[in-house]
């Protein structure tokens, strides 16, 4: 970078308003960072700049020397954005985050194919001055909403932790206890409780309810209910002996290895439970002060579980402009088709948004339908698309598109009395 780069001598810098876009390619630990204004200049050649407070100021010092009106244009990269967008809005330097996919499709208007960080933050400050007018800036989000957001995202990692572990611990039982689980079955809700799980930590082979008699397993049995505050039925334990009785255990339990495998699966089911019950207790009491959970609550098949990770994968209802951006951000808006006289009707939704957001919403219709709430709106709304001859999951894609409008206008309503 050449010192005469931000003299006031640039073509261009002297007089009016000009526009200059920062484009940066970030990556672990680094960005590449160029600008160039609305001429074409190049006001800043592509250099490294390092995650660090000394690197970035001298960033924020080049951004204000510049004088003119600047945006700061980078993609969503996962989390390593985070530290240089922080720095910079705590700085007042204005920061757009734009959509990858729309960087992607963004033309380069060159023949020969080639990729580089260089030309990466030269492109994206290109898309900068491209769409200028419609890039609206960052806005940081309350901090009630970035820990929902945080602790969702830490609920969906133990939540597909606990199905891999339940699958583990089926396929060791199906060796040691065969078709125990069609007795007692893994619960699918997180309740502290799992009567399989604590049954096999009790008789973790079949071997070690064989060599008791009936009577006495009976007795075992009861004895181990009323210790984990089961209710005891004496059918149940008869069955649990013809089972073991007639059962081919193919692992021994003579090993080591089978009891410690048997019952560190069983623990490690128990701690991914427990921890999901911590982030979902934190997950409410942060959301209890917010107006749009006592809203959701409040409508008929929603409990608060679905509410708070609802809330925290569509964060602050105040950041959209319309019902209709809500439901583009779900992704599951039905773009038109249409070419000269042809006009499509029978439309797909895009898909492009929130993936997470559209499996709640799923999960939303069908506790709503489950519940049967006639007075509700966007029941009847379903029961009438699917009067209509739609697929139950059209009609379901159809009343979460409503759920979407009508949370919208109450929350808004709400924060703007």
């Amino acid at each position: 970078m050449n010192s005469n780069e931000f003299d006031g001598t640039v073509a261009g810098c002297k007089g009016g308003i000009i526009l200059i876009s920062i484009g940066i390619d970030v990556s672990k630990g680094k960005s590449k960072v160029c600008a160039i204004n609305h001429f074409g200049e190049m006001l800043i050649s592509p250099y490294d700049v390092y995650h660090t407070k000394s690197s970035l100021e001298i960033l924020v010092q080049q951004i204000r020397f510049l004088n003119d009106e600047c945006k700061v244009i980078l993609e969503a990269t996962g989390h390593y954005h985070y530290p240089m967008v922080a720095y910079l809005k705590e700085n007042g330097i204005p920061v757009v985050i734009a959509n990858p996919l729309l960087m992607k499709k963004f033309n380069d208007v060159t023949i020969r194919k080639g990729k580089s960080d260089k030309l990466d933050s030269i492109k994206i400050a290109r898309f900068g001055l491209q769409y200028w007018i419609s890039l609206r800036e960052s806005i940081k989000e309350n901090n009630i909403y970035e820990d929902l957001s945080l602790l969702s995202r830490q609920y969906l990692h133990y939540t597909r932790m606990l199905v891999t572990s339940k699958l583990s611990l089926l396929t060791i039982l199906d060796q040691t206890m065969p078709s125990i689980n069609e007795v007692f079955r893994l619960n699918a809700e997180i309740s502290g409780k799992d009567k399989l799980r604590d049954f096999i930590e009790e008789f973790w082979h079949f071997d070690n309810i064989t060599k008791m008699s009936e009577k006495k397993f009976i007795l075992a049995f009861e004895k181990w209910t009323k210790k984990k505050g089961y209710r005891f039925s004496e059918t149940k334990a008869k069955e649990v002996y013809a089972l073991a009785m007639d059962g081919i255990p193919t692992l021994s339990s003579s090993t080591a290895a089978t009891k410690q495998a048997v019952l560190e699966s069983a623990r490690v089911l128990k701690e991914i439970e427990n921890t999901l019950t911590v982030i979902l207790s934190q997950m409410r009491t942060l959301a209890n002060g917010l107006k749009e959970y006592h809203i959701l609550t409040s409508m008929p098949g929603i409990g608060d579980k679905l509410a708070v990770i609802f809330i925290a994968e569509i964060g602050d209802i105040r950041k959209f402009h319309s019902g209709k951006s809500l439901i583009g951000y779900a992704g599951i808006d039905s773009p038109p088709f249409e070419s000269g006289k042809f006009e499509g009707t029978h439309r797909h939704i895009s898909k492009r948004g929130n993936k997470h957001l559209r499996r709640t919403g799923y999960l939303i219709m069908k506790s709503i339908k489950s519940h049967h709430p006639m007075s509700d709106p966007v029941y009847e709304f379903m029961l009438k698309k699917e009067m209509e001859g739609k697929a139950k999951k059209v009609a379901m894609i159809a009343g979460f598109n409503k759920f979407l409008r009508i949370y919208y206008a109450q929350v808004k309503e709400a924060y703007q009395s």
